[in-house]
């Protein structure tokens, strides 16, 4: 077992591209004898980049590979909410919610303080008497289960609120909308952008992280499962990795990779589409979130910046699993449902963007996904492989435990438990002391304190190596066009420290332009692609190729958007693939 979090070579978990290419060849001499991996995850999503980190902080030797982008999946499309939901509490799952408080209170104070902030939420009351109690009951066992979870919550209890006082937590609430309501505290998170700083979290450890590098198959002594073939999506090559064990963390196409291994005993997951819609805060006045039950589930009208985030969906998906696409259908069921209770209803003109994501649900017998439980199944099915499947982003860090845990239950070394409960993300030490200086910052570096708020809420700590970047070329200070929220430097930051390789990495995950502004970063396309130029060595082709993709994705999205139903939206939706780099 090489404990490779103490020969790291990269403390500070930067991914750029000359820690990609050293991880490539550390992977590659694998297959060199006494070289081979302890734990290759497979899947670059937040329960494949939880496994990699907490198999490493255990000490052992790791490598991650993900086919597209970190979080480029069911991780960064999600309702970047941190809860324990509140709705499964009817459902009597209370060992599952009380887990999730429990991650809750772990990321909110100690794993990722500057990434993971409280959000209020309204439950409006519609029915007199007996609602209020019955609501109150089930939110007070919400509280409690949090405090009794084995971290101090931090969070306000529940406050009730009169019809008056309803209104003026939210105005734009219809007067009839409700009797009255009740407020309570979740959690909210950028879910890419905290992947992003995961898999830089495990690099800095010791692991062997690479993006773009798909599993063709897996390698076989026997029934055993010894690594995995890959494609580097960058230059077309092929290699082996060789591995004690491996892990698969693919979500929703669990089925696919198990297939390459074996059609016995495999864990069966159904993909639930669930569709979110941005609006700008302007639309409607409201200083909290709002909870709105509906005839199949929930629906949630979020704060996020300068933007609402209003969803979700729970859909059957059987098409394609790399781009879910909304229809109007979709879009007409959210804005049907938030209508109900607004006094100026939203129209289609009103949202900013879209986006779709998969739910990896366990099949079960139940043909409605809503129904489908949330619990998380790790197996074993065949000698040297792990699969983990199900569960909820919140409790990522659970699932990636007990997969660890089953990968090395067969190691001749007896491995370390796991660490990650007190482990926190790179730029959590030391966020609240630069959040209390961020005046003095402004000051000293020449950005306006409301950037260097932004910057602390995107980066923490490691806001230091953002400003250096601008020491270094104050016109990289400016905001990218047609998105003020985002520093021409963060674009710069994300290729050289993040692992953004593509355009498409920086405008949807790195940064949320492409939902939260009106042409959906087509107008920042270019100059990021001059930015990431430079860094990532791009001819004038690839990087002119770079932008007529994205456009060409974004043309294609708008257009699925307008269709009836699911089919006629995934067609529109796959008129774009995956940009394939010039070679």
């Amino acid at each position: 077992m090489t404990a490779s979090a103490f020969s790291n070579n990269n403390p500070a978990g930067a991914l750029g591209p000359a820690a990609r290419q050293e991880s490539l060849t550390a992977l590659k001499a694998t297959t060199e004898p006494g070289n081979e991996l302890d734990v290759l995850v497979v899947g670059g999503g937040v329960v494949g980049v939880g496994s990699a980190l907490d198999a490493v902080t255990r000490g052992l030797n790791v490598g991650i590979v993900e086919a597209n982008d970190w979080a480029s999946g069911t991780s960064s499309r999600s309702s970047k909410l941190i809860h324990g939901g509140l709705r499964y509490l009817p459902m009597l799952e209370f060992s599952l919610v009380t887990e999730a408080l429990k991650e809750r209170g772990l990321l909110l104070q100690r794993i990722a303080p500057h990434l993971v902030r409280p959000v209020p939420f309204l439950y409006p009351l519609t029915k007199r008497f007996v609602e209020r109690p019955y609501v109150a009951a089930g939110i007070l066992l919400y509280d409690t289960l949090g405090l009794t979870s084995g971290n101090s919550r931090g969070l306000p209890m529940q406050k009730h609120f009169s019809k008056r006082g309803t209104l003026r937590a939210a105005p734009s609430l219809k007067d009839d909308a409700m009797i009255g309501s009740i407020r309570y505290y979740d959690a909210q998170v950028d879910d890419a952008k905290y992947v992003a700083n995961m898999v830089r979290t495990a690099a800095s450890y010791g692991a062997h992280a690479v993006n773009q590098v798909t599993v063709v198959d897996f390698l076989r002594e026997g029934e055993r499962v010894v690594g995995a073939k890959v494609r580097n999506n960058e230059d077309g090559t092929e290699f082996e990795i060789r591995a004690k064990q491996v892990v698969n963390a693919t979500g929703v196409w669990t089925d696919e990779t198990q297939g390459m291994v074996t059609d016995r005993g495999q864990l069966k997951v159904r993909a639930s589409k669930g569709i979110h819609l941005v609006v700008p805060r302007d639309r409607f006045q409201s200083t909290v979130g709002l909870i709105l039950q509906t005839e199949k589930s929930v629906l949630f009208v979020i704060p996020w910046g300068r933007h609402w985030i209003i969803g979700t969906t729970d859909t059957d998906w059987k098409l394609d699993k790399a781009h879910p696409a909304a229809s109007a259908k979709d879009i007409d069921y959210v804005l049907n449902h938030v209508n109900t209770v607004l006094k100026r209803p939203l129209t289609r003109e009103d949202v900013e963007g879209v986006y779709a994501g998969l739910r990896p649900l366990l099949a079960g017998e139940s043909d409605s996904t809503a129904k489908l439980s949330r619990e998380h199944v790790v197996a074993h099915p065949v000698p040297g492989m792990v699969v983990v499947a199900g569960g909820k982003w919140t409790t990522y860090r659970v699932m990636a435990k007990d997969a660890v845990d089953e990968a090395t239950r067969s190691m001749d070394e007896k491995v370390p438990a796991s660490v990650t409960a007190s482990i926190p993300l790179l730029g959590a030490a030391g966020f609240k002391a630069a959040w209390n200086r961020r005046h003095r910052t402004a000051t000293e570096s020449g950005v306006h304190e409301a950037r260097i708020e932004h910057l602390l809420n995107r980066y923490g700590s490691m806001t230091t190596e953002v400003l250096e970047i601008i020491a270094g070329d104050a016109s990289l200070a400016e905001p990218l066009p047609g998105a003020d929220d985002y520093l021409k430097a963060e674009v710069v930051y994300a290729a050289t420290h993040e692992g953004a390789l593509h355009v498409n990495d920086v405008l949807t995950r790195r940064t949320r332009i492409s939902i939260e502004s009106w042409d959906r970063g087509v107008s920042a396309a270019p100059v990021v692609a001059q930015l990431m130029a430079g860094i990532l060595g791009w001819s004038d082709e690839q990087r002119e190729n770079e932008v007529k993709h994205y456009v060409a994705r974004v043309d294609a999205e708008r257009l699925s958007q307008e269709q009836p139903d699911d089919e006629t939206a995934d067609a529109a939706r796959l008129g774009v693939e995956n940009i394939v780099p010039l070679r």
